[in-house]
């Protein structure tokens, strides 16, 4: 094996590491030193050699999955271009996500780690600018929108919000429950179909504030 093999095979332990302990034990309270010992290496200092800060170890884990979501998203939005159909766009949002995380098979840690990087309030801006560079995730809003016109925009936000933690936090728990039950095959396919029907009973709800 050379070097550089040596040292992919390093960063990926590091990352699959990292990701299962601050899905389990949040970002915060987990040290670089504590990374690289769980790990398995003997330098205490691997993190940094290989990555550099604590916020730079967890954009490269959002990178390293959202490549995945991505692809499976730009597939999704060019079948669906030019639709009126609101379950269009928000299946569009929800079920590359959902897929991504049954590709990995059970255990899995990314989506506990996800709700805790959005739960973090000093971490959850390193998430928010990754969504800012996918360039499918624009078209899927923008398609959610022109659904969406007659919505005020600050009902648009709180609805977003809601929309947003509902998937988050729906698979993290999912994903805790497949972990937890390994003799039951994980259904992610039906967890994805409820959570967008869901969330467009969450878009599609009379306003009532004045």
């Amino acid at each position: 094996m050379t070097r550089a093999d040596r040292n992919l095979d390093t960063r990926e332990a590091l990352l699959a590491t990292a990701e299962r302990l601050y899905a389990e034990e949040g970002i915060h309270p987990v040290s670089n030193r504590h990374v690289s010992e769980a790990a398995g290496q003997g330098n205490n200092a691997a993190v940094a050699y290989h990555f550099g800060t604590k916020t730079d170890l967890v954009r490269a884990i959002l990178e390293k999955h959202s490549r995945s979501i991505e692809e499976i998203r730009s597939q999704m939005v060019a079948r669906v271009e030019g639709s009126d159909d609101l379950q269009d766009w928000v299946a569009c949002l929800i079920r590359p996500y959902v897929s991504h995380l049954d590709s990995l098979g059970s255990p899995s840690w990314y989506g506990r780690f996800s709700v805790q990087l959005i739960s973090d309030p000093v971490l959850r801006s390193v998430a928010y600018a990754r969504a800012g560079e996918l360039t499918a995730l624009k078209p899927t809003l923008a398609g959610l929108e022109r659904c969406l016109p007659e919505l005020p925009v600050s009902v648009r936000k709180i609805r977003g919000d809601m929309a947003r933690n509902l998937m988050m936090h729906t698979c993290a728990d999912k994903e805790m429950e497949f972990a937890e039950n390994p003799d039951v095959p994980p259904n992610w396919t039906d967890c994805g179909t409820d959570l967008i029907d869901a969330t467009v009973g969450i878009w599609r709800a009379p306003v009532s504030r004045s």
